[in-house]
């Protein structure tokens, strides 16, 4: 779907003066040589090239009209807290909440992985949040793994025991740690 900051190549055939270069601007349209400016946000590149041989349908006389999408905003999803490399990632094909964290290193030793929330835009004011349990999908459960869609947001949260680390004594943390051996 063509989206704000998008780059259209369009060709016209034998019409070829008519051929332009546009950038879909942040309130979804385009300005249309000889034709003005055009609603092309929410489209598909097919869709795209009849809205444009329609409102060229005055001006030229059955044109072979030829849409390249040359430079898109490319869908991605953000991993932060407890990973090796937290960031923004390109979401290239059908990827899970796991393989997400993988791709951003893999979870820490402080990480929380039994309690990893999902951000998810539902619309421009509302955002879902939806805790996932890793440990059990790293156990074999795999029907919790979670496909992420654009923009989606991974979240792993510290534990417990690495939050109090810091304040413990380091001569006495094996007590704490199995209390039973003293």
């Amino acid at each position: 779907m063509i989206r704000p900051a998008d780059v259209i190549d369009v060709t016209f055939y034998p019409a070829t003066e008519l051929n332009q270069t546009l950038t879909v601007q942040p309130d979804g349209f385009v300005s249309l040589r000889e034709v003005g400016d055009l609603h092309v946000q929410g489209k598909t590149v097919p869709e795209l090239k009849t809205a444009v041989t329609s409102a060229y349908k005055d001006i030229l006389h059955d044109p072979v009209v030829t849409i390249v999408l040359k430079d898109y905003d490319k869908p991605r999803f953000t991993v932060s807290g407890e990973v090796g490399k937290p960031g923004t990632f390109e979401l290239r094909a059908d990827t899970t909440a796991s393989e997400a964290v993988a791709i951003a290193g893999g979870i820490n030793d402080r990480a929380k992985h039994s309690q990893v929330l999902l951000f998810r835009k539902m619309s421009d004011n509302w955002v879902e949040a939806k805790q996932l349990d890793l440990k059990k999908i790293y156990q074999g459960n795999w029907k919790e793994d979670v496909h992420l869609r654009q923009g989606d947001m991974l979240f792993i949260p510290r534990n417990r025991m690495s939050k109090i680390k810091p304040f413990l004594p380091t001569t006495s943390l094996g007590a704490y740690m199995s209390p039973g051996a003293l």
